[in-house]
């Protein structure tokens, strides 16, 4: 959560020492993968420290968690998605293939269903109801092997290597359990239905939402039945949490499009139970997750970009009427300045750092654009009019 905003907000540089630390983590990571599970790549659980260890530390009933590592390479594709550099992404490359390589080592056939899921894991801090935290195939897992696997494929694509190991990156992604709802109506967080059976069903992980944020797995336009299901989700759990608990709120709200939860969430965000006189977060005592993913989260309510699309103002709240923000960074390499009075768009300008296409949208009002390095476009109004 720490580095969320660092790509958004224009200060990628800031991602370097992490970076840095996922390739020790993949060397420490290599030998624990052949001595823990006989496996190649390299893995890294829920911890480490200065000694990069990789192994599961602490308590079985945290520390048993494995796509640690995993996640920490989707960091290293954002650093390239952004970016658009293919130097950086050759170099970084090697980590992000080990990674799915182990686990196309390890992941096990569910027996009830065929999907391929992790086995052991567990969905991070939480217990569900069952006499233990360990489980085979948490939601998360699953999202964040989807985002590995489909990242190294792309990787290996774009630098022309490993067309075959790439194929079977995309197979296996293709056999990982799929997402499900439950009785009530929320996604699941393990595969068995076991969300009323949790521990603490108020619990401030939000784990099994990863796939709405930071992944764009699930949608509202493309996926409304698992975005709806997403938002039963944090109903269930509650506005109200730790401090980096509810920056991640913040910006679920915000991805779903709801710009007023968020907001409301923000005030106690920052409010004095989870805010101290210095801004420092009180975790307590003091954690900067919930700084830095507060601040994630305020970008996503200003903008949200994908692949293909650059959203502007996706979850403007009404407490913010007028306003302006510049030298925000949106994936393909574009920076972003806009304004907006009255609750509507006024200006907007796209500068490209490489040359591509991207889609501009504003509600339902959407601009196709093509730019070469250092060209800006700009617009003005709701209905995105040249200007």
């Amino acid at each position: 959560m720490n580095y969320w905003p660092a790509e958004p907000t224009g200060l990628a540089e800031c991602v370097e020492p992490l970076v840095a630390m996922v390739r020790d983590l993949a060397v420490t990571g290599a030998h624990t993968a052949r001595t823990m599970y006989g496996a190649r790549g390299w893995v890294c659980h829920h911890n480490t420290d200065l000694w990069r260890a990789t192994a599961p530390i602490d308590g079985p009933a945290y520390g048993m968690w494995p796509t640690g590592g995993a996640w920490l390479c989707t960091h290293l594709w954002d650093r390239y998605d952004y970016g658009r550099d293919r130097s950086y992404l050759a170099s970084v490359y090697p980590m992000i293939r080990d990674a799915a390589l182990f686990f196309l080592d390890t992941l096990q056939p569910d027996p009830s269903t065929g999907f391929l899921v992790t086995n052991p894991s567990l969905s991070p801090e939480n217990g569900h109801g069952h006499g233990s935290s360990i489980c085979a195939g948490p939601t998360m897992d699953m999202a964040i092997l989807r985002d590995l696997f489909g990242q190294a494929a792309e990787a290996a694509a774009i630098l022309g290597r490993d067309a075959e190991l790439a194929r079977q990156f995309l197979f296996t992604r293709g056999r990982l359990a799929p997402y499900k709802v439950g009785l009530a109506g929320q996604l699941q967080e393990w595969q068995d239905d076991w969300d009323a059976d949790a521990e603490d069903t108020h619990h401030r992980h939000v784990s099994h939402l990863y796939g709405v944020y930071p992944s764009q797995q699930i949608d509202t336009t493309a996926m409304p039945d698992l975005a709806l299901a997403a938002r039963r989700s944090l109903e269930i759990r509650g506005d109200e949490a730790t401090g980096w608990a509810t920056a991640w709120r913040i910006a679920l709200w915000a991805r779903l499009g709801d710009g007023e939860r968020a907001h409301r969430i923000l005030r106690f965000l920052i409010g004095p139970k989870r805010t101290y006189p210095n801004m420092f977060d009180a975790h307590p005592p003091f954690q900067i997750d919930g700084n830095f993913g507060g601040a994630a989260a305020m970008v996503e309510m200003l903008m949200r970009s994908s692949h293909d699309e650059i959203a502007l103002l996706p979850a403007l709240p009404q407490a913010w009427p007028s306003g302006s923000v510049a030298g925000l960074r949106a994936r393909g390499g574009y920076e972003v300045a806009l304004s907006w009075r009255e609750g509507r768009l006024t200006t907007a300008t796209v500068t490209a750092s490489v040359s591509g296409g991207i889609m501009l949208r504003r509600g339902d009002v959407v601009r196709s654009l093509k730019l070469r390095a250092g060209q800006a476009a700009a617009f003005a109004g709701a209905d995105l009019v040249p200007a």
